[in-house]
């Protein structure tokens, strides 16, 4: 499938972009020895990667299902590698605070845009009956580039320097992927990434407006759909208090343990031990799912994640932690798989962009409010028993709501 395996390459320059983009701009903010990094700061940072396409994703949900996708790809990339030349100098004059997060707000929101016309697209690439499949591939595959890129950065970060000047230099090289990106995309034929119809009025600014709305009603509608995004909720409030306790951990409380490090490097590893666990995810979803039915495994799923977070998250340990970055990350990711799949099955080509865009926008947002309510409470140090017990607890009342929501329709 020729066309499959250009959105794939197009896809692999985007994410390894996004890695070296979010692993330069993390050291040049919370690993960088000329400034400081307490839990509202982490907050923030969160805030930038998470947040612009949760603030613009119901309008950019509704220009998905109206603009040729393919030239929505090849600008998005383009626009974004601006931005990350902007975004890089920034860093290296030392501009810090709300200044340097509103760049990476345009960065991330381009990125996020971009990444929800490739999920809208894939349908029309692949056969309907491989979607699960071809989606497991993408996405996983996509994520073990961005931890790529991550490595990437690091690396560019010990050859050029820790500080303003080389954290500019190592940010920078994301514009490369952003121009491969664009490039890849551009070879597909006009009009060939969807959408097939525009069910809109005529008038841009009405469409764009009732996007969220749009977005939810096909959401709403779909009971599979409905039921995953409970299950995500409550995966992404607990991955985020459990996130922000694992960076203040690697930045203040962890030692380098023999071929364990802490610090930036610590915060490598950890991305390379989520990577497996996607990597494994990717693997095992299509096969878990044909065998005990998507209902199981996503409470499966849950169970498995809640008791990471409490068997070993609660030791505070680094080993006992990275194992459960490990399996937190591939719980997380059946999850999304799941959702994925049933997003770009059970929802209309003519809606589907804009569900894409409720999706970001409503887990980002739930993600980064729970960062902000445990930066509230954390010590600097990051060891808070009692907040891993909440993100435990959110998880197992996540399996409670699925089950509720899938009773709508419990044979689907």
């Amino acid at each position: 499938m020729p066309a499959f395996r250009r959105l794939l390459f197009s896809r692999f320059a985007a994410q390894w972009s996004d890695g070296v983009f979010r692993a330069g701009l993390a050291g040049a903010v919370l690993f960088n020895p000329e400034r400081g990094a307490d839990p509202l700061t982490i907050a923030g940072g969160f805030a930038v990667l998470l947040l612009p396409y949760s603030v613009l994703g119901p309008f950019a949900g509704a220009l998905l299902d109206r603009w040729d996708r393919r030239r929505v790809l090849v600008l998005a990339n383009l626009l974004r590698g601006l931005a990350v030349v902007v975004a890089s100098v920034a860093v290296g004059f030392g501009l810090a605070g709300a200044e340097l997060f509103v760049l990476a707000l345009v960065v991330e929101g381009i990125s996020r845009f971009a990444g929800s016309g490739m999920s809208a697209s894939l349908p029309h690439v692949v056969p309907r009956h491989t979607l699960v499949t071809a989606n497991a591939l993408s996405t996983t595959l996509g994520a073990m580039v961005a931890v790529l890129g991550g490595g990437c950065a690091i690396a560019l970060r010990a050859l050029f320097g820790a500080d303003n000047t080389g954290s500019a230099w190592s940010t920078s090289f994301a514009v490369l992927g952003s121009i491969v990106a664009a490039f890849i995309a551009s070879r597909f034929g006009r009009g060939s990434l969807g959408p097939d119809s525009v069910d809109e009025p005529d008038d841009a600014i009405v469409a764009v407006a009732r996007g969220l709305a749009d977005g939810g009603r096909a959401a709403l509608a779909a009971p599979t759909v409905t039921a995953g995004f409970v299950a995500l909720f409550a995966h992404r409030a607990s991955y985020g208090i459990s996130l922000l306790l694992t960076v203040l951990l690697l930045r203040y409380s962890f030692h380098d343990l023999g071929l364990l490090k802490a610090g930036l490097p610590g915060l490598g590893q950890l991305a390379v031990m989520a990577a497996a666990g996607i990597l494994l995810a990717g693997f095992c979803t299509p096969r878990l799912v044909a065998r005990f039915g998507r209902h199981k495994v996503v409470l499966s799923s849950l169970l498995l994640a809640a008791a990471s977070q409490a068997g070993l998250g609660l030791p505070m340990r680094l080993p006992t932690v990275l194992v459960a970055a490990f399996l937190i990350t591939a719980a997380g990711q059946v999850l999304k798989l799941c959702v994925d799949s049933a997003v770009q099955r059970d929802v209309g080509d003519e809606a589907r962009g804009r569900v894409f865009a409720l999706y970001d926008t409503l887990f980002n947002t739930t993600q980064v409010a729970a960062v902000a309510v445990a930066a509230a409470f954390v010590p600097l140090d990051g060891r808070s028993p009692a907040l891993l017990l909440v993100a435990t607890a959110v998880y197992l009342l996540g399996g409670l709501g699925y089950l509720l929501a899938i009773r709508r329709n419990p044979r689907v």
